[in-house]
């Protein structure tokens, strides 16, 4: 029991990692932009967070420089697409690309390095049950942080009204601009913000799910977050258990290696994966249920003056 128990706190900690770039996606795809770079934006910000907390100590200031990393790039991609009109699809792609490289070159000199010891999280009191303790109690602040961010976003956007805002800019930019709003700013803050969350979810592998650099360690983490919007028909409380479901089989191929399972590990490893494809492919046999809820100008520029 005490292996299941392992098992679900270390489903819990996978599925952060794509909770948190998925909720950063979302954000971007409710204001009707579509953002193929998380895979870079989260390696480069994964190299940002662990080199800042090798060189100064602190967890916090390295999610804070991944954030930034993130952020950064993801200002970049809105000024390229938004502003200047540029391809979202291919524009993303290369941002992914570079993030690829980029990451690659700039770590070559932390591959060796080690972060400080690492402090151990747990709930007083909690943390002691037996069994249930160990699963849910023991947990990385950002676990039960991401969990509140769900319920703080679900709030934003059906109970105020910049959530409104920005939900019409990716349903009718038309409407919106001709309501005095600037579909173009809106857009762009969008963007921002939900690069600076891939950010904190690459800065999170470096810093806390792996604490060691590797190149490309996202290894495909960023993909699986785009999928999760689609999975989730753009929904934050579905985005958070498609999460916990992609982590739980990214973290049964280890419990299946640990029990003794003869199965080729290279099967294991490809698992989340051949998840993510089967639900993808399972989505798309009906195209009408995923029109009924995307954003209705995802993917599609707007210009002010046509």
């Amino acid at each position: 029991m005490e292996s299941y128990a392992l098992l679900v706190a270390a489903t819990l900690n996978a599925g952060t990692v794509l909770a948190i770039a998925a909720l950063g996606l979302l954000i971007n795809e409710r204001a009707g932009v579509v953002n193929l770079g998380a895979e870079g934006m989260m390696l480069c910000a994964a190299i940002a967070g662990f080199a800042t907390v090798v060189h100064t100590g602190s967890d916090w200031l390295g999610f804070l420089a991944g954030m930034g990393a993130g952020a950064v790039l993801a200002a970049v991609f809105g000024v390229l697409v938004i502003y200047l009109s540029t391809n979202q699809y291919a524009t993303g792609l290369a941002l992914s690309l570079f993030g690829v490289g980029f990451s690659a070159f700039v770590g070559i000199g932390y591959v060796q390095e080690k972060l400080p010891q690492r402090p151990s999280f747990e709930i007083p009191f909690l943390a002691d049950i037996p069994l249930v303790g160990s699963a849910f109690f023991k947990q990385h602040p950002l676990v039960y942080g991401v969990i509140a961010f769900v319920f703080g976003l679900m709030w934003f956007f059906y109970k105020t009204r910049t959530g409104l805002v920005l939900r019409s800019v990716g349903e009718s930019p038309e409407s919106a601009h001709a309501l005095g709003y600037s579909v173009r700013r809106i857009r762009f803050y969008a963007v921002v913000a939900g690069g600076a969350l891939c950010g904190l979810s690459g800065a999170y592998i470096s810093i806390a799910y792996t604490p060691l650099w590797v190149e490309g360690m996202v290894a495909g983490k960023g993909w699986i977050a785009l999928a999760l919007t689609t999975f989730a028909t753009w929904r934050p409380a579905r985005i958070l258990l498609g999460a916990y479901l992609f982590g739980g089989v990214t973290m049964l191929q280890f419990h299946l290696q640990g029990l003794g399972v003869q199965v080729p590990s290279q099967w294991l490893t490809a698992l989340p994966y051949i998840a993510t494809i089967v639900v993808l492919a399972l989505i798309s046999r009906n195209p009408a249920w995923i029109r009924i809820n995307m954003p209705a100008s995802l993917g599609k520029p707007f210009h002010p003056g046509s």
